[in-house]
C-alpha cells in the first residue's frame, strides 16, 4: 500500500457514538431518528423543501429516472466524461444516451453544444458538476426551458458548492448527492435525492418505500399502507445516517480542511506549471467550488502514465479518472464512436488526480509536490 494513498476515509469524532445511539434507539433500519436529522440538516443548509437519503447516489439517479417517467426510446443527454451511474440509471429504463462533450476549461458539460442535441425524444438533460465546480446553469436552464426538458443535476462532487451564489443541486427539477467514502462527507456508501420540483415529492417517497404509501401511513395520513406504484428499497440504514450526521455536523471544519488542501496544491504548482506544459484546475470567478479534488492535465497520455508510475515508486498514489463513456463497450453499442466528443477523448487521457483526503498533512502534500517536480526535472 502507498505511504500516501489517493483517498483515506476520515473520522471527525461522533460517528461511533451516534451509530451506537442508532442501534440503542430500537430503530436501526431506514428513516429512523438520524435519517430525519440528516434530512432536516441538508434541507435547512441548502434551502430546499425535500431531501431523501438513499442507499447511493446511483439509486438517487435511478429514482430520478423513475420520477421522470423515462421509457424505452426516450433520449437522455449526458456528458461522456462522467461515472457510469450517471447514465446507467436512465438506460435501465430503456433510454438512449446522447453523449455531449465537455468544456476544455472546467470539464463540465459544454452548454454551447447542448441545443443542437435536443430532439422531440429528449426527456432529460443530466449535468455533472465536475470536481464540485458548477456548470453554466443559467444558460443550461434557459435552453431546457425553451424545449421543456427537465434538468437533473448529478451533484456527487459538489455538495455545498455554489454557482453565482446559489447552491449546486438546487437548480434542476431533481438533483443527486453522494456520500461514498471518496466524497467530502461520507457514510461509506450512501446518497440523497434533492427534490426541487414539489410535483415529485409524494411519488418520490412512494418509490423509495418499495412502491408503497408507507410514509403517509407513518404521518397518520392513511390508516394502513399498501402497494400503490413501482418502487424499490432505497432507504439506507439509520446506522449509516448516524455516521453521516456526525460528519455533516462538522461541515465547516471539513470544508475548511479541504480548502486548505486545495489551496496548498494550487500555491505550490501555480507558478511552476506553465513552464512544464501542465494545466491546473480552472474555477470561474462566479463559482464557489466544493473543494472535492485536485487534478493536473499532463501534456500527453504517455506523460500521465509515467507520472503515475513515478509517484507510485515513491509511495504516492495518484490516479486517472473517467474514461469516455461513448467509447466504452456499452457506449459503442449505443452508437458512440471516436471523434464524437473530442475534448473528452483528449482530456481524459491526460488527467491525473492527486491524493486528496481530509486528514492529509501538509508534509504529505509537500512530498506529492516534490515528486511531481522531480518527475519533470
Amino acid at each position: 500500500m502507498a505511504d500516501i494513498p489517493f483517498n483515506k476515509p476520515s473520522l471527525v469524532g461522533n460517528e461511533f457514538t451516534y451509530m451506537n445511539e442508532a442501534v440503542k434507539s430500537g430503530h436501526a433500519s431506514g428513516d429512523g431518528p438520524f435519517t430525519r436529522k440528516v434530512h432536516e440538516f441538508l434541507q435547512n443548509a441548502m434551502g430546499v423543501e425535500k431531501i431523501l437519503l438513499t442507499t447511493s447516489c446511483t439509486h438517487a439517479l435511478e429514482m430520478s429516472a423513475l420520477l421522470l417517467g423515462i421509457q424505452p426510446g426516450d433520449e437522455v443527454i449526458v456528458p461522456s466524461f462522467t461515472f457510469v451511474s450517471t447514465i446507467n440509471a436512465f438506460v435501465l429504463r430503456g433510454a438512449q444516451p446522447v453523449f455531449i462533450d465537455v468544456k476544455p476549461s472546467t470539464l463540465n458539460l459544454d452548454e454551447q453544444r447542448l441545443e443542437a442535441l435536443i430532439t422531440s425524444r429528449t426527456k432529460a438533460i443530466v449535468v455533472v458538476h465536475y470536481a464540485g465546480v458548477g456548470c453554466e446553469m443559467g444558460e443550461i436552464l434557459e435552453i431546457a426551458r425553451r424545449h421543456q426538458v427537465p434538468v437533473v443535476e448529478d451533484n456527487a462532487h459538489g455538495l455545498f458548492g455554489k454557482y453565482r451564489g446559489q447552491f449546486l443541486g438546487t437548480f434542476g427539477a431533481l438533483a443527486t448527492q453522494s456520500f461514498h467514502e471518496t466524497k467530502n462527507f461520507i457514510s461509506g456508501e450512501g446518497g440523497a435525492l434533492v427534490i426541487n420540483d414539489p410535483r415529485f415529492t409524494e411519488r418520490a417517497e412512494i418509490i423509495r418505500e418499495k412502491g408503497t404509501n408507507r410514509s403517509r401511513f407513518f404521518r397518520g395520513q392513511v390508516d394502513k399502507y399498501t402497494w400503490v406504484d413501482v418502487g424499490s428499497s432505497y432507504l439506507p440504514s439509520d446506522i449509516l445516517a448516524a455516521f453521516l450526521y456526525a460528519q455533516l455536523e462538522r461541515r465547516e471544519e471539513i470544508q475548511g480542511k479541504r480548502k486548505r488542501i486545495w489551496d496548498y496544491y494550487q500555491k505550490c504548482l501555480a507558478d511552476w506549471s506553465p513552464g512544464h506544459h501542465v494545466r491546473l484546475p480552472v474555477v470561474p470567478a462566479w463559482c464557489d467550488q466544493a473543494y472535492h479534488m485536485y487534478y493536473l492535465l499532463l501534456p500527453s497520455l504517455e506523460r500521465r502514465q509515467a507520472l503515475i508510475r513515478f509517484l507510485k515508486e515513491r509511495g504516492i498514489m495518484a490516479v486517472f479518472h473517467y474514461l469516455p463513456l461513448h467509447l466504452s463497450e456499452m457506449g459503442r453499442r449505443f452508437g458512440g464512436k471516436q471523434g464524437d466528443c473530442p475534448v473528452t477523448e483528449d482530456l481524459s487521457e491526460r488527467l491525473v488526480r492527486l491524493p486528496f483526503f481530509n486528514d492529509i498533512t501538509e508534509g504529505e502534500q509537500a512530498r506529492v509536490v516534490a515528486g511531481i517536480k522531480d518527475f519533470f526535472t
